[in-house]
């Protein structure tokens, strides 16, 4: 019997094992996620209602407490991180990938985008901080917060639309050219199309992550407690994380375990449809390129 031969009962087995290892841990992972929202459906159950999503916070009663500021704040957060993160983004990525040529100072900066998008974002809540509430004087308002966040996506964006630039096949590129179009035409009507599933997966999931931060909104001194809607882009506000996070720190244990809960199943429910949003964009616009 030869070596191979020999080792062979044992490979299989160490295979079989380590496949049932990865099946545990796939398993424990769900069943640790089910649970977690069993729990916060049990808690949030019988306060979840119309009056929860339509009413503001209030200071005295559990009954009475609302996400109606902390709603409105998340929305115009998200929209104005949105406005600022996406066309720079996708503009960088765009200049790296097709214009910038291969150099040692492309390499600085691919480095240092890819570095920045592991940064624990409250360190750009410090740097928000610095730059945008105190040294631009916008004070802690929905712009200073949107300028924030932006600076905690930004590098997301601009990784995910460069992978989705590179995903592109060199063909479609080089029959652009073959036609007689320019570089900007070949990528403004041929690349960006064919790399909007991959972008707009990429920035939804980016604007996801936004929404659910509470670090860098506390680091630049934005409210846990707002009784009115901000007008204006300089007015103060409170998001669902600040929301949920003064509500656990409060000493009533409805505030802790209900309220808060029904906040959670709130802020879940904006992700679930975010990311389902970046699942059908992903599926329409993948329907309609074929490469």
């Amino acid at each position: 019997m030869s070596l191979a031969s020999r080792g062979r009962p044992y490979a299989k087995a160490a295979s079989a094992a380590f496949a049932y290892v990865c099946a545990l841990c796939a398993f424990a992972s769900v069943a640790i996620l089910v649970v977690l929202l069993w729990q916060m459906c049990r808690f949030a159950w019988g306060w979840l209602d119309w009056q929860f999503l339509t009413s503001f916070d209030s200071l005295l009663s559990p009954q009475k407490a609302g996400v109606k500021a902390a709603l409105v704040g998340s929305l115009y957060l998200i929209s104005l991180t949105a406005l600022f993160s996406v066309p720079v983004g996708v503009g960088a990525a765009v200049y790296l990938e097709e214009y910038a040529q291969r150099s040692r100072w492309r390499g600085f900066v691919q480095t240092n985008i890819a570095n920045l998008a592991g940064v624990p974002s409250i360190v750009y809540g410090i740097l928000g901080l610095g730059l945008f509430v105190r040294g631009m004087k916008l004070g802690a308002g929905v712009l200073a917060g949107a300028l924030t966040l932006s600076l905690v996506v930004l590098p997301i964006v601009i990784l995910a639309s460069q992978e989705a630039l590179r995903a592109v096949p060199a063909s479609i590129r080089q029959a652009s050219f073959a036609l007689g179009a320019t570089k900007w035409q070949t990528i403004w009507h041929q690349l960006l199309p064919a790399a909007m599933p991959g972008i707009m997966t990429g920035v939804i999931l980016a604007i996801s992550r936004a929404l659910g931060e509470a670090a860098p909104l506390v680091a630049i001194g934005a409210a846990g407690f707002v009784m009115f809607l901000p007008a204006g882009v300089n007015d103060r506000f409170t998001a669902l994380p600040l929301q949920i996070y003064n509500w656990t720190e409060n000493a009533d244990e409805q505030y802790q375990f209900h309220v808060a809960a029904a906040g959670i199943i709130v802020l879940l429910a904006m992700l679930i449809c975010l990311n389902a949003a970046a699942v059908y964009l992903r599926y329409r616009f993948g329907r309609r390129i074929r490469w």
